[in-house]
């Protein structure tokens, strides 16, 4: 157990320094590969039983060990998802261990995980990406320094397709309002440069010269948006926010932070946007990932033919 902890120590500082990975994606790490830790160590049940079976005889996984270990996630109702997932962490774990020579084979490199079809991303329409983005300011209350800066917010992410943690992380020295561009700081610490529409500097505008300074309390910050105590916006705030005006614009869809980057991009490239533009702005390391949006954009344009073509 005290040589897998090490070795897992070590894949994480690798993964940290030299994989630049973000802390999020680090987490979800740390949850695929405590579900491992578990089947060496694994917790009793009530009735005496180990949840995960009985834990392996090392790093050297059998192939029947690794059948007890799938089926114990299994008795734990994960999802096939989930569980591909956690196969996928492992995988990559043990790649690591051939790399610094503590294993000579990959136990997991023989274990196959279904294939799902890649789910199509959810979008919002251009009507109801209007009624989100004007569902602030409140009408009642146009000088919220909360209403300026969540339509700040909204404009930003529609005009550029940014992750949500990229857009909570945005800092004063990121955005340039004069020549329309701002600084992302992406998956892997890339950075990339991305244009800013009219609209969203105009907002971002009224928020900095104004509303920010009544979050700031005094205190400094290089952040561009902040909470109510003056700290940097969580994503778990934003995701808040977000929710609570999808409601006020009457959407009875889910709205997500990542449903405003999918509208991005579909609605680029509705409008004729080249696929390695989007790809760009998105900051996909891979078109593969950027193509997903192609089917979007036949399915959008299955549905116009469907309705309006006499024979469809």
């Amino acid at each position: 157990m005290k040589n897998l902890n090490e070795m897992i120590d070590r894949y994480f500082e690798f993964l940290r320094v030299e994989r630049s990975l973000s802390p999020n994606t680090l987490e979800s790490y740390a949850r695929d590969l405590a579900s491992f830790t578990e089947f060496f160590d694994p917790p009793a049940s009530a009735d005496g039983k180990d949840e995960l079976g009985p834990a392996p005889s090392g790093l050297a996984l059998s192939q029947d060990e690794i059948r007890l270990f799938i089926q114990g996630l299994r008795r734990k109702k994960l999802s096939q998802r989930s569980i591909n997932r956690i196969l996928s962490s492992l995988r990559g774990f043990y790649k690591f261990l051939i790399r610094e020579g503590v294993m000579e084979r990959n136990p997991f490199s023989l274990c196959e995980s279904p294939r799902f079809e890649k789910k199509l991303p959810s979008f919002l329409s251009p009507e109801e990406t209007r009624l989100l983005i004007e569902s602030t300011p409140d009408p009642g209350d146009p000088l919220n320094p909360a209403e300026i800066r969540d339509r700040a917010m909204f404009e930003i992410l529609y005009a550029t397709g940014l992750r949500v943690t990229e857009l909570v992380s945005i800092k004063l020295n990121d955005i340039n309002l004069q020549s329309g561009f701002l600084i992302s700081l992406g998956k892997g610490s890339k950075e990339r440069l991305v244009p800013v529409g009219q609209e969203a500097l105009k907002w971002v505008k009224e928020y900095l010269t104004g509303a920010r300074i009544k979050f700031l309390k005094n205190r400094p910050s290089p952040f561009v948006f902040l909470n109510q105590s003056g700290e940097k916006l969580t994503r778990q705030g934003f995701a808040k926010i977000l929710k609570q005006h999808a409601l006020k614009a009457g959407l009875t869809a889910n709205v997500s932070p990542h449903t405003l980057r999918h509208t991005f991009a579909t609605h680029l490239l509705e409008g004729g946007a080249d696929l390695r533009a989007v790809q760009e702005m998105l900051g996909h390391a891979d078109i593969s990932t950027t193509q997903i949006y192609t089917h979007v954009n036949r399915e959008h344009l299955k549905k116009i033919y469907d309705k309006h073509h006499p024979r469809a």
